[in-house]
């Protein structure tokens, strides 16, 4: 691990890069406004994404997917974790199986997946609002 000298609010502290708090989100998203509210009261420097400018890459979607797997404990489960079914597009992936479902929420992500995706290394990943799994990140 890499430790980097960083300011923040004239004070100097010091910042352990890996892995570093990745947040995909939407600026109108108040959801994700809350997040980042979040890691910055706490002072926790973190990424964030714009899903309208740039997409999760194949390999970071598959990585917050695992990760959830891990925590919820079937591949079915974290992708009903990762999706927002109060979307008005949530009635074309609702009836497909889990295979299609997940590309499908791929293709789809600022308008299908549950914001904010957080994400803290390769290792854990929540979808939604956890504060509670985000205090132990620190």
């Amino acid at each position: 691990m890499k430790v980097v000298k960083e300011y923040c609010h004239s004070c100097l502290r010091y910042a352990i890069t890996n892995p570093m708090i990745q947040v995909f989100g939407l600026n109108k998203s108040f959801d994700t406004k809350t997040a980042l509210r979040f890691f910055s009261e706490r002072r926790i420097p973190v990424q964030f994404v714009d899903l309208k400018e740039k997409e999760m890459s194949k390999g970071e979607f598959e990585s917050v997917l695992s990760s959830l797997k891990k925590a919820t404990g079937s591949l079915s489960l974290a992708i009903e974790a990762m999706t927002d079914t109060k979307s008005k597009d949530y009635a074309s992936i609702a009836y497909l199986d889990d295979s299609e479902k997940g590309d499908k929420l791929f293709e789809n992500q600022a308008k299908l997946l549950k914001l904010p995706i957080c994400r803290n290394g390769k290792d854990a990943a929540t979808a939604g609002l956890a504060q509670k799994v985000w205090e132990s990140w620190k």
